[in-house]
């Protein structure tokens, strides 16, 4: 396997259009006054549907109807990564809300 068919012929990774990555659509949204719940809400749907995503791979896998195991693989590793990402933004939010509750007023 080269090189070459990893990468593009510009040097990026190709990624499957099916396999789109955990990313906020549009960058510009949030300095346009997109809202802090709606930022989280896309999230959270995003990370959603990573994990459908998987598991259809491995149900798929499981009957015989996939046909690659490394792109199931490859779907479990980013609906893990997905959701591990989602959970630390949980914790930082959670620990400054806390931060705050501590605060004298």
């Amino acid at each position: 396997m080269s090189l070459q068919s990893l990468y593009g012929p510009n040097g990026l990774s190709q990624t499957p259009p099916s396999m789109t990555p955990l990313s906020i659509k549009d960058s510009g949204a949030a300095r346009e006054g997109l809202p802090f719940t709606d930022l989280l809400k896309g999230i959270v749907d995003e990370t959603d549907k990573q994990q459908q995503i998987a598991d259809t791979g491995v149900k798929q896998l499981v009957t015989g109807e996939a046909e690659s195991i490394h792109e199931v693989v490859l779907t479990t590793a980013r609906a893990d990564l997905a959701f591990r990402l989602m959970m630390e933004i949980r914790n930082r939010l959670i620990a400054s809300y806390q931060e705050v509750m501590r605060m004298q007023i």
